[in-house]
Formats: structure tokens, sequence, C-alpha cells
């Protein structure tokens, strides 16, 4: 039996998963796009990705239907650094007085010192926009970050957490292995999979590529890490618990491929239609292009895998669901074929 009060749960938008784990939509964009999810231990709490800074009054009505004080947070976790899942990170360490907040190695001088975080995110929404979406970015002050990479573990009430360096999605993303379960917290590294694009209880689930530290060869290694624990369930960003995890992780590597295939055909025919190589400064020139011609081929893989579940969706609706993830996917992979570009040794000759 539920421990917790359901009519507190319902009030306060929570879902419990069972052995202490809950999930709390952040607000973020729209309904079950973004999750946030709690650890209970006794009475000590743990919060696995912060939301933005909309996000805390939600997460402070989750913690109060549970009965946990915001002074009983012990942790705030993160899977890494982007706005989504971190840009209330400081807003809600300033709430939970004895919280302390751990990050991948690689982003924790951005929660400390925000700015360049902050000044790329405007440079793309612009000013108006990114306050709108993400709001102020709070400073986490350097004595209450606990960087955790490869190996890392601390202790919430006697509950082991541990931490898996799983680059692919990003260079500063982990994965959080909750010993009591087995289970794994895996923000954006096990894919997106939205609950309005399920069909009779069969998720639907794609990789993320968003820019722009996507690697499909790490991403692939990380999906195998995760597979390799064998757990019994994930908890995604995008949206909360998922099963059968061989099954989604053989898909997730099946469409990493996929999305390879799309881009570099994408960069190929692009490439040839202007008369020029496939370089970097034809990524460059030609990324409009390239964008387009890649959520083309992503859309259209999308409602191919949204046939073979059965949905009854219509295609335009079902883009309009996944429009923000068919750009962002299609510029990270134009990011990932530029770097991979510069990247290429440079034959040395001479006359």
């Amino acid at each position: 039996m539920d421990k917790y009060p359901s009519t507190a749960q319902a009030a306060a938008g929570l879902r419990h998963w069972g052995a202490g784990i809950f999930s709390v939509d952040s607000g973020y964009l729209r309904p079950e796009f973004d999750a946030i999810h709690l650890i209970v231990e006794t009475d000590r709490a743990a919060i696995v990705d912060s939301g933005t800074v909309h996000s805390v009054p939600r997460v402070l009505a989750a913690l109060d239907a549970l009965g946990i004080a915001p002074a009983q947070v012990d942790w705030i976790l993160l899977t890494h650094v982007h706005l989504d899942h971190a840009g209330g990170a400081g807003a809600l360490m300033r709430v939970c007085p004895n919280a302390k907040l751990t990050v991948h190695p690689r982003g924790a001088r951005h929660m400390i010192d925000p700015s360049r975080l902050w000044q790329a995110t405007v440079d793309v929404y612009g000013q108006a926009e990114a306050e709108a979406f993400y709001g102020e970015i709070v400073p986490v002050p350097a004595g209450r970050v606990v960087e955790t990479g490869e190996g890392a573990s601390l202790s919430l009430a006697g509950r082991e957490l541990q931490f898996i360096d799983t680059p692919g999605h990003a260079r500063h993303h982990v994965v959080i292995r909750d010993s009591a379960t087995g289970r794994l917290f895996t923000g954006d590294m096990f894919g997106i999979s939205y609950r309005e694009l399920d069909v009779a209880g069969r998720p639907f689930i794609i990789p993320s590529s968003s820019p722009a530290q996507f690697d499909p060869d790490d991403t692939l290694n990380s999906i195998d890490r995760i597979l390799a624990l064998a757990p019994e369930a994930v908890y995604l960003t995008h949206y909360a618990e998922r099963r059968n995890v061989a099954e989604l992780g053989a898909r997730l590597k099946h469409l990493v491929r996929r999305y390879v295939a799309i881009a570099e055909d994408a960069l190929a025919s692009e490439a040839a239609s202007a008369g020029r190589p496939a370089d970097s400064a034809a990524i460059a020139d030609l990324a409009p292009a390239l964008r387009q011609r890649i959520g083309s081929g992503l859309a259209r893989l999308y409602l191919d895998e949204l046939v073979a579940l059965g949905s009854p969706l219509d295609p335009s609706a079902a883009c309009a669901l996944l429009r923000i993830d068919i750009d962002l996917n299609a510029d990270g992979l134009i990011a990932w074929m530029n770097g991979r570009a510069h990247r290429q040794p440079v034959a040395s000759g001479g006359h």
C-alpha cells in the first residue's frame, strides 16, 4: 500500500512509481513534456534535475504533499546542465538550505557562474524569450557544488546513488543509478518518449541529438552501458518511467544509426547540388538547406515509427507535437557533422 496520501499527490501533480520514486511535471512548454524526479528515503529527499526557475513552486508543492520540508532535501542531482534540466537549480538551492548540488565535472563551472550558459541561451532565443522560457539563472555557491563524474557515489539516508559518465547527448551528462532498486535516472541519454504518443501502452521513443555536443558513437556506447546494467526501469526527463528497457534500447540504437544515415545523405545531396566537396565550409554555407532536408528525413522517420506502433494520430498533428525535436535534432546532427569535419586530419603534402 502506498504510504503517501494519494489526494495530496494528485493535487501536486505527483506520480509515485514505487520504492519512494516520484515524478512531477515541471510545467515546461506543455503537460508531460518535462519531468522532475524525487527520491524519498525515510524523511530525506533528493531531487533529480530541477526544471527551470518557473518549476520551483511545483517542486515545493510536491515536497509539501509528501510531508518533506525544503530543509529535508539533501541533494539536487543534475544529469546535465541544459536549462530544461538545470536552469532552476540555483533558485531551488536557495530554498533548500541543506542541499548540495551534484553535477558532472564539465558542467560544474556553469552552475557556479552561469553567465556563459545564459548568454548562449539569449543568443539563440533573444532576451525576452529566454526569460519567458527559463527565468533568471541563479548561481550556486561553489562550496555547495559536488562534482560527480564516473564512479562517484553518495548516500541519501543510507540509500546509495551511483554516477555513470554517459556522453553522447552532452559531454557533461551522467546517469544516476539507485542502488536500492537498480533503476536509472537517464536525463536525455535514453531518449525522448512523450506519453501522448503512446499507443495501447506501447511507447514511442526517439534519440535526442540536440546541439551542440551530440556524438553518435558516444551515444551508442552510453546506451550499451545502460543496457549492461539491466535496470528494471529507467526515468527519462521527457517523460518519466519506462520499462522494457532492453527492447527500447535496441530501438534507440537502430534510430541513432538512421539519424547518421539521414544526415550524411543530406550532406552528400546538398553538396553535390552545389557542386562542392562535403567539407566544413560546405556545412556552414549549406546549413539552412541541410536543416530542412535533415528535418524532413527525421519527420518521415518519426511518422514511420508511429505507423509501426499503430498510432491513430494525423501526420500533421504528430509533426506538430514533435516539431521542437525535429528542429533541435536536425541542428544537432549538423553540429556533429561540422565538428567531425573540423576534426578530420588534413593531408600534408608538398609541391
